[in-house]
């Protein structure tokens, strides 16, 4: 307890934040005024809280998952993870923690547990993995009815945008504001933000991550997610990760760059004296072949498959190109010390420990089986694009994983289990709702 004592003295902190993410990729967790919190030997939490549902369901497979008594499971700290909450009224310190069994094993359903097995698998190897995420989102008009569809949030001159403003820099200005909140949040977090940009949609922000290690941007990304929503809602607006919240407009993506670095010697193995090595390609055909089956870790919610679409600036193919942002997997032209491949397919919307593990898991499987990619795509690539070569729904994407053997044992078999038992709840309660649409088009014409 030595340096998070220091911590919360050093910064007079008088509230903890003890969290976890579950599932989805949100926060869990418990407040404890600081005292109590260093008092306690050990946080306790049900460990079904990791299996619930966005809707806060329970899956039908849910005690073949979790025990039936409701046992609960060990949190430990993670010291790295120790961050003042800058935008609590007192002085308040955020901690995410490590899940545990009642045993001492680490908890098989717990998200920080799926990335630590996979970082451990390169370990073995001899590997270090490299990532840098780039996140995606809209600004929003405040939206307390659901059945009203979503507006893009008003900028300082109190007009929407209703043009597309890619890399605008008097659009982003528009809110400046808020953008300036943002970046004093994230400093005092110690968040590794690097670059803002105006992305395509109306009032949508893209930030860019620096480079580094895959379990430590994960949580930067799931604190990041509650950081802007928080700095939204203080300037009276919201701020969305929906992989597609508005119609007519763009979705929005966490594009993640991945390498791998050799731990002996620091050099990146992508790089064959100024050609792409041939574990690049390994890896390479692994994120090809794997990546259909475990969509649904990239595309986690019924929204996600309607970013999926032709002419929409969301990859629909499993090509690779360089330079190629029609490709589902994009090649950045860079220094061969910089070579890396950028995952195009994960959603806004995505866990971050779980994107990061199944892409990681992908380029993993493709070194050990010795894959080789396609041809790279050409200049008709963007003209072929419109071939949909993904599943279109959550429940076909849930199909696919449980017809992968591979993937399924690196995940885990239990975590898949309960994950596909979650996600087929949620796609279920989904199915359920009948749309304007329907209403629209098929009750007096069918």
């Amino acid at each position: 307890m030595g340096v998070l004592e220091d911590f919360l003295k050093a910064n007079s902190i008088t509230e903890i934040e003890s969290t976890l993410p579950d599932m989805t990729g949100n926060a869990r967790g418990k407040f404890y005024p600081t005292r109590k919190f260093l008092s306690e030997e050990e946080g306790r939490l049900p460990e079904t809280v990791l299996v619930q549902s966005v809707t806060g369901d329970w899956a039908s497979n849910h005690y073949d998952i979790v025990d039936a008594r409701d046992r609960d499971m060990i949190l430990v700290p993670d010291t790295n993870t120790l961050r003042i909450v800058p935008w609590a009224d007192e002085p308040t310190a955020q901690v995410i923690n490590d899940c545990f069994d009642t045993e001492g094993n680490p908890h098989p359903l717990a998200s920080r547990t799926i990335l630590r097995h996979v970082l451990a698998l390169f370990e073995k190897e001899g590997l270090r993995p490299v990532i840098a995420p780039e996140m995606e989102f809209y600004l929003i008009q405040k939206n307390n009815d659901p059945d009203y569809e979503l507006k893009p949030a008003a900028g300082r001159s109190g007009r929407r945008e209703t043009a597309r403003r890619s890399y605008s820099i008097d659009a982003a200005n528009e809110f400046n504001p808020v953008i300036d909140t943002l970046y004093a949040y994230c400093e005092a977090q110690n968040l590794d933000v690097d670059t803002l940009i105006h992305e395509s949609g109306a009032a949508q922000m893209e930030i860019n991550f620096l480079h580094g290690d895959p379990l430590d941007l994960a949580d930067q990304v799931f604190v990041f997610k509650r950081t802007m929503r928080e700095t939204a809602i203080k300037h009276d607006i919201h701020a969305t990760f929906m992989a597609k919240p508005m119609q007519n407009e763009p979705g929005s993506a966490m594009h993640i760059h991945q390498s791998l670095i050799d731990i002996k010697t620091g050099k990146n193995i992508f790089n064959d004296n100024g050609k792409y090595s041939e574990s690049f390609y390994n890896y390479l055909g692994g994120l090809q072949k794997y990546t259909p089956n475990a969509i649904s870790f990239f595309a986690p919610n019924v929204n996600s498959y309607r970013r999926f679409a032709p002419e929409m600036a969301a990859p629909v193919n499993m090509k690779w190109g360089v330079d190629d942002r029609t490709a589902g997997l994009r090649i950045p032209v860079s220094s061969p010390e910089a070579f890396r491949i950028e995952n195009r397919f994960p959603g806004s919307d995505c866990n971050p420990y779980l994107a990061i593990a199944t892409s990681l898991a992908c380029g993993y499987l493709g070194i050990k089986e010795k894959l080789r990619p396609t041809e790279p795509s050409g200049e008709e690539a963007a003209i072929e694009i419109e071939e949909i070569e993904l599943a279109r729904t959550l429940e076909e994407a849930l199909r696919l994983l449980e017809d992968c053997p591979e993937i399924c044992n690196i995940m885990g078999q239990q975590f898949v289990d309960a994950y596909i038992g979650v996600k087929r709840t949620e796609f279920e309660t989904f199915n359920k709702v009948i749309s304007s649409w329907e209403r629209e088009h098929l009750l007096l014409n069918v």
